[in-house]
């Protein structure tokens, strides 16, 4: 039996810095606008837009922001992915505490599990507020193996490459329009090198010093769009994604047989 799973991406225009306000309008577009969806995906940081004021924005991992996703994931039967600014503790054994963005994957059994952002945007000054992610994550829901990452680690094709352990790659995003095109070159990129649904999920809107345009999407392994946000616009999307195709086109083309296992070296 065909496994699917039906995706919807809320491309949102985040009010800054205000967990509650964008909690709120992240549960009505979700309860109003995702039915039948078994996974809902969310910009990156869309409690509070993209802050390099860690300090005044961050909460702990069993704050209001997570709780509330949390619950809300377990009410509406949905799996949700977003991130979230987080303070914790740099590593378990030594009290010493960071600022992470940090991504969740919630589920409606009100489970969550982490990935910590790997690259941080130096350009916007990322690295000196955050501590960097170690390693990524993949999780296996309703039959498909998940990997989502965050924004500019989309730029680091060594990092987002299938091992042959994902069939659905995943980044949630404040990707300024500036650099729109290289957001949606990228991503087709990644769907058709991988042999993997990819789905990109940014914000809109404004923020103090950029512009968003959005340009979400979800594209099948051919980097083909099977839905896309309106440019510019608060809107959510769906498309329902399959494993019995994804798998015979594997088959059909199996280029990961000829992928580099090794770091290629000068003579």
């Amino acid at each position: 039996m065909d496994k699917r799973l039906k995706i919807a991406i809320f491309q949102m225009d985040i009010v800054w810095e205000n967990p509650a306000a964008n909690c709120r309008k992240a549960a009505e577009w979700i309860e109003r606008e995702a039915a039948g969806a078994d996974l809902v995906v969310l910009p990156e940081m869309f409690a509070t837009g993209f802050s390099m004021d860690p300090a005044s924005i961050a909460q702990e991992t069993d704050g209001e922001v997570v709780t509330f996703m949390r619950d809300l994931a377990v009410k509406t039967g949905k799996a949700i992915i977003t991130s979230v600014a987080i303070r914790d503790h740099v590593r378990r054994t030594e009290p010493e505490t960071g600022y992470f963005n940090r991504l969740f994957f919630f589920t409606p059994d009100g489970v969550w599990l982490t990935y910590n952002k790997r690259h941080l945007f130096r350009m916007g000054g990322e690295h000196e507020k955050y501590v960097e992610g170690a390693s990524r994550l993949i999780v296996h829901y309703k039959g498909f193996r998940i990997c989502p990452m965050i924004c500019y680690d989309l730029r680091f094709p060594v990092f987002s490459r299938n091992r042959r352990d994902y069939d659905v790659l995943v980044y949630v995003a404040c990707w300024p329009e500036a650099r729109r095109h290289a957001w949606s070159s990228l991503l087709r990129a990644r769907a058709i090198e991988n042999l993997a649904y990819v789905v990109g999920v940014n914000r809109c809107g404004e923020e103090p010093g950029n512009v968003y345009s959005g340009d979400s999407v979800i594209l099948d392994y051919l980097g083909q769009p099977l839905a896309e946000a309106v440019p510019s616009r608060e809107c959510m999307v769906s498309a329902t994604v399959s494993m019995d195709e994804l798998e015979a086109f594997r088959q059909k083309f199996p280029a990961y047989l000829d992928a580099d296992d090794f770091v290629l070296t000068e003579d």
